[in-house]
């Protein structure tokens, strides 16, 4: 169990860590890598502020060599991070089926252009364009929170042709220019692997990924249910209202003398909340022209904190009055990618080379993990939010 000071770890039980190292690090081949996995881990547990390589050597040994010896684990070991993210998300499915499925994006800002996949972007929450990395992340929502555990790293068309750049990188040439939307086909085929035939659905916010319909069409490949996010401007098919896209705003307009386009939608059987269900079939323009017929809208109203009003794209017609406590979901992975840049650095990679960006990434994602696996109780993160909400407890069907 881990010692807390204002909600935060300071003293990671070395026999607990010791066993989820033996675990989780198992892949590695040499007895030296599993250590120095056991010293980064546990450095990640207890260093507060900005966790540096030189500072989290000094955090677990003062031996001289130690800060080195550290560096060459993260930025020049070969070792590979997909079995060992494979070991994790084992490690987190075993507890029982996650609650939801969810994934992310962290922006990281960085100066300069050499870091790999460094490049300029708009970033929504500053609102306006930066120098950054893009870290998409596959999360598994359980009781202990949302844990990551997989990776992916945006590199745009600027990283696909420049032979020298790539190779300070150490960029392996399978590797490709993607844009968001395929790296979340590929985290959604891991995640629907990871299920089996479990029926965890998905919780995405899809409003600020462009092909969007992408995404959906994947989960709609691998069986998934799920209950996406997207803008009130996103182009929709309705079968309501037939002919060209409309905005997902327009869909749910109620005009004068019309039929009513939506119905409430129940809560979990206390009668009816917010949200409002469009009475047919709506899919995302791009996406499957032939979408299946559960493909439904739903809306919650315009309100002082969303002016615009929200929309989800579903396909969990029969599951209905879930929706309204998954919708709130988001939040959860909100708090987590907020305990991640905080507290367990996933800001602070000082290498630049793309084996470094995910060893670092998936010491990050471990030792989060860690520390949600044993906490004793769930603690509020700064937005204020439990791993679960507590206004909306989940009541999913199995």
């Amino acid at each position: 169990m881990l010692a807390t000071r204002n909600g935060h770890s300071t003293i990671p039980d070395g026999a607990a860590v010791a066993a989820f190292v033996n675990t989780i690090y198992a892949s590695l081949p040499r007895a030296d890598q599993r250590r120095w996995a056991q010293a980064h881990l546990s450095a990640l547990l207890t260093v507060p502020g900005r966790k540096t390589l030189r500072g989290l050597a000094q955090a677990v040994t003062p031996r001289a060599g130690s800060a080195h010896g550290l560096q060459q684990f993260i930025n020049g070991s070969t070792w590979d991070w997909a079995p060992v993210r494979q070991a994790l998300a084992r490690a987190v499915t075993e507890q029982g089926p996650p609650q939801t499925w969810s994934i992310a994006t962290i922006t990281i800002r960085k100066r300069g252009h050499h870091s790999v996949g460094v490049h300029r972007r708009f970033d929504a929450g500053a609102g306006r364009v930066v120098n950054c990395q893009l870290a998409i992340g596959l999360f598994a929502t359980t009781p202990a929170g949302s844990l990551p555990v997989d990776w992916r790293l945006l590199l745009d068309d600027t990283w696909s042709t420049d032979t020298a750049r790539r190779s300070r990188a150490r960029i392996p040439d399978t590797v490709t220019a993607r844009t968001v939307a395929e790296h979340m086909r590929e985290l959604v085929a891991a995640g629907a692997a990871l299920s089996g035939r479990n029926t965890s659905p998905w919780v995405l916010d899809l409003t600020g990924t462009p092909d969007a319909a992408l995404v959906i069409d994947a989960l709609t490949e691998h069986g998934q249910d799920f209950l996406c996010e997207v803008g009130p401007a996103q182009p929709m098919h309705v079968t309501a209202l037939g002919g060209r896209p409309v905005p997902a705003a327009t869909a749910m307009t109620h005009r004068r003398g019309q039929a009513a386009l939506a119905s409430p939608v129940p809560r979990d059987g206390r009668g009816s909340g917010r949200y409002l269900l469009h009475i047919g079939r709506a899919y995302l323009a791009g996406g499957q022209q032939h979408a299946p017929l559960s493909h439904r809208l739903v809306m919650e109203p315009p309100s002082p904190l969303h002016r615009a009003g929200r929309y989800w794209v579903t396909n969990m017609a029969d599951r209905i009055h879930e929706i309204p406590a998954l919708a709130e979901t988001v939040m959860v992975t909100d708090c987590a990618i907020a305990d991640l840049i905080d507290d367990f650095g996933v800001q602070d990679f000082e290498g630049r080379s793309y084996p470094g960006w995910h060893h670092h990434m998936t010491m990050a994602a471990a030792a989060y993990v860690f520390s949600r696996l044993h906490h004793a109780s769930p603690r509020t993160c700064r937005h204020g939010h439990h791993p679960t909400p507590r206004a909306a407890p989940l009541r999913l069907t199995s």
